[in-house]
């Protein structure tokens, strides 16, 4: 039998304080009822002696001190989970909200889980294919690994995340593949995109979806990526599936532990955000992985917008730290019109070079990247070189340079969000654009595999 208490005396924004509890435990499920017969649910944060501190999901709107009965369920916050939760959508709480049958679980699962353990952890070497070049092509994911993409207020990271929910792929059609998409305190527009888009193109067969909207309570979100990621350990590590979870925004996330550290009276830290911001993040963070001896895998983009497009602000400056490279936005070039507007030069993925070459993508791929990055970076300069004092300036070498980057940003990274590319069709197109280059300037690829794969229009092909 649950004992009930009547001895709140204190609530402050979603947090409320009960007196005189016993054997009550950090993370233990709250069941509040009010005066009115009304439940909100809450979970234990903190635990003083015999005070507990309630963080509430629901907020704490009309709830009166004196007939408020509280009782400590025993259990932390938990979801349940079968194979059936693919294809459906749930809130932030891991309720169903699409009018589908009720969810029968195999299990009940802690949603705080810890993160893996790093002996048992096999370091990420297999592929994913996005369809999208500039990240299959030059920042190259890889299963188990963690890439966050780092955006800014009005950007379409919402369409590139759909974009990547749709196409990704493991190249391995005997393996199931499955995503995990997480809206974290996102407009109801954006989640009614999210969920036609997934409809539209038969991407939520595959998918499971839990959405945490705007005027939702601030404490829900702080319980949707853990929902989200509870969801991806049982289908990848008990059904042996490839999983990717994508998580956007993950600045919402931050904002919402700020506004209940602050309600918590704690000593703020950089920009008012809490000490322990980096220590939350990585517990989000480091459950992505691959576990030596299972056959699954949970690889993470979470999707973050830049307050001010200030990539050393805490959040993206933390995120840098924890994850393996970072996918980033540009304005510039979002105000040229091209889509995805992807920056290449601070863009990196610190583990693409496990991910490609024989069996993987191709034998070319690593040179390729090398000189289409190299090839880029002195187009930029050429170009900006050519503003200045026009092309009498140039070298005939550095004219091909600019000629290229601006047919790199027009065909290589502006595909759209329709368009889904093999990796194969990606590094042919790099060829194309890298025959505008002098032969003698492709210092960085091997001279066979530009004998085998340079396209013959290349105008010094034959050169030698």
């Amino acid at each position: 039998m649950l004992k009930e208490y009547k001895t709140v005396s204190e609530v402050v924004g979603p947090l409320m304080l009960v007196k005189g509890v016993n054997g009550v435990s950090y993370e233990e499920l709250v069941d509040v009822e009010m005066q009115s017969g009304q439940r909100r649910r809450g979970r234990v944060i903190e635990v003083d002696s015999d005070n507990a501190m309630v963080q509430l999901f629901e907020g704490s709107t009309g709830i009166n001190l004196k007939s408020t009965s509280v009782r400590f369920l025993g259990r932390p916050l938990e979801f349940g989970v079968s194979e059936d939760i693919i294809g459906r959508v749930f809130n932030g709480l891991g309720d169903p909200i699409d009018d589908g049958p009720a969810i029968i679980p195999e299990k009940r699962l802690n949603v705080n889980s810890t993160a893996m353990n790093p002996v048992s952890r096999e370091y990420p070497s297999e592929f994913i294919q996005t369809g999208i070049s500039t990240i299959d092509g030059l920042n190259t994911l890889v299963r188990g690994q963690k890439l966050p993409i780092f955006s800014g207020s009005g950007l379409p990271h919402n369409m590139l995340a759909a974009q990547i929910a749709r196409q990704a792929k493991v190249l391995n059609d005997s393996e199931k593949f499955a995503v995990v998409f997480a809206g974290i305190g996102i407009t109801f527009d954006e989640a009614k995109f999210f969920m036609e888009d997934f409809d539209k193109t038969g991407a939520l067969d595959r998918s499971v979806l839990f959405l945490n909207l705007a005027d939702d309570p601030a404490v829900e979100r702080l319980a949707t990526p853990k929902m989200a990621l509870t969801a991806a350990e049982y289908l990848a590590f008990e059904k042996g599936m490839q999983v990717l979870v994508i998580m956007t925004d993950m600045t919402n996330y931050a904002e919402a532990l700020r506004e209940v550290s602050a309600a918590r009276k704690e000593v703020p830290g950089r920009r008012g955000y809490p000490g322990y911001l980096y220590t939350d993040l990585s517990t989000i963070y480091e459950r992505a992985g691959k576990i030596k001896g299972r056959p699954g895998t949970i690889t993470q983009i979470p999707i973050l917008s830049m307050p001010e497009d200030d990539i050393t602000h805490p959040i993206p400056d933390l995120t840098g730290y924890i994850t393996e490279g970072q996918i980033i936005l540009s304005r510039e070039l979002y105000n040229q019109g091209i889509q995805p507007p992807v920056s290449i030069l601070p863009s990196l993925s610190r583990l693409k070079d496990k991910g490609i070459g024989v069996g993987k993508t191709r034998e070319d791929h690593a040179d390729t990247m090398n000189q289409l990055y190299a090839a880029y970076a002195a187009g930029v300069d050429a170009r900006e070189l050519q503003k200045i004092l026009g092309d009498s300036a140039l070298s005939e070498a550095d004219k091909a340079f600019a000629k290229f980057t601006q047919e790199f940003e027009d065909k290589y990274v502006n595909q759209g969000y329709y368009t889904n590319r093999t990796i194969e069709e990606t590094l042919d197109l790099g060829w194309q654009l890298l025959s505008i280059i002098p032969k003698t300037e492709l210092k960085r690829i091997d001279d066979k595999l530009i004998d085998k794969y340079l396209p013959e229009n290349s105008s010094d092909k034959g050169d030698k």
